[in-house]
């Protein structure tokens, strides 16, 4: 095909081969495609509230791989008091305190990945431990996102995913007092 360059009467005529001069490309990258489906929103709320009812049974939670043999609850419910601590020193003195000093190991290990994703950023992995719910941060969520393994979140961006990653149930969780309360009046 005639590279066309400027105007004329053959002006776009072939502009729309790849092998032209200003046309399109040949293989242009593509738009990634979109995994996120839309779920109706009583089916998302059953989804959610039977992964809270799977963080209630010691049992599914031990199988999961939480070391939890110290606590005697589960869910551990705490004061909201804990919703102002600002500093992951005096976080890490409550958690030793409710006895959740294995599971503080058990997700402080960093492993390296397995196959192409080490040369791709994502060299590390790191297990999930337990997740804080509270109802409204007070300066807290600074704090505890320096842990290693544990997530915090509000009861309003409280996700199936976020209570039971990799669609595995029985995360072990830790409430809030308020944020429990919050949660009985959305059910």
């Amino acid at each position: 095909m005639k590279r066309i360059t400027a105007g004329g009467f053959l002006r776009m005529r072939a502009r729309f081969v790849p092998q032209a001069t200003k046309c399109r490309k040949a293989q242009p990258p593509t738009s990634m495609k979109n995994w996120e489906l839309k779920i109706n929103k009583k089916e998302k709320m059953k989804a959610l509230f039977s992964a809270i009812s799977a963080s209630v049974d010691k049992d599914l939670i031990m199988t999961r791989g939480h070391r939890i043999e110290n606590v005697k609850h589960t869910p551990l419910v705490i004061e909201d008091k804990f919703s102002e601590i600002g500093k992951a020193k005096e976080i890490l003195e409550l958690f030793k305190k409710l006895g959740l000093e294995e599971e503080m190991k058990r997700v402080s290990e960093k492993k390296i990945r397995a196959g192409r994703g080490t040369s791709r950023g994502r060299k590390y992995i790191r297990k999930k431990g337990p997740i804080i719910i509270i109802k409204e941060d007070n300066g807290v969520l600074n704090a505890a996102n320096n842990l290693p393994g544990f997530d915090i979140v509000t009861v309003k961006e409280l996700t199936v995913e976020s209570m039971a990653p990799g669609t595995a149930p029985g995360r072990f969780a830790i409430w809030t007092k308020s944020a429990l309360e919050e949660m009985e009046k959305m059910a």
